[in-house]
């Protein structure tokens, strides 16, 4: 399953690497859908992800009734992602 958001990065003093992007809320309850299937534990979900042209393997966070994306430093770096900047992902879970 694909999912296709924009959101904007977002600081949380969780693990690293500290800059996350929030799904959208109808994203998040389509993750939420099937979150029970895709689960490895501890509520996580892993996910292939592409921000601009860097793709990378990670797992959203369930976080306040949502998830976050965490956004790995190498792909901060390649991408020029901060806190605060839009961003366009593209999510393949599982």
């Amino acid at each position: 399953m694909e999912l296709e958001f924009d959101a904007v990065a977002i600081e949380w003093r969780g693990p690293a690497p500290f800059v996350f992007v929030p799904l959208p809320e109808d994203e998040a309850q389509v993750v939420a859908e099937s979150a029970r299937e895709l689960t490895y534990g501890w509520g996580v979900i892993p996910v292939s992800a592409r921000i601009g042209g860097t793709e990378f393997t990670t797992s959203l966070f369930p976080r306040d009734g949502g998830y976050l994306l965490p956004v790995k430093v190498a792909v901060q770096r390649a991408e020029g992602v901060g806190v605060g900047d839009a961003v366009h992902a593209l999510l393949r879970l599982g």
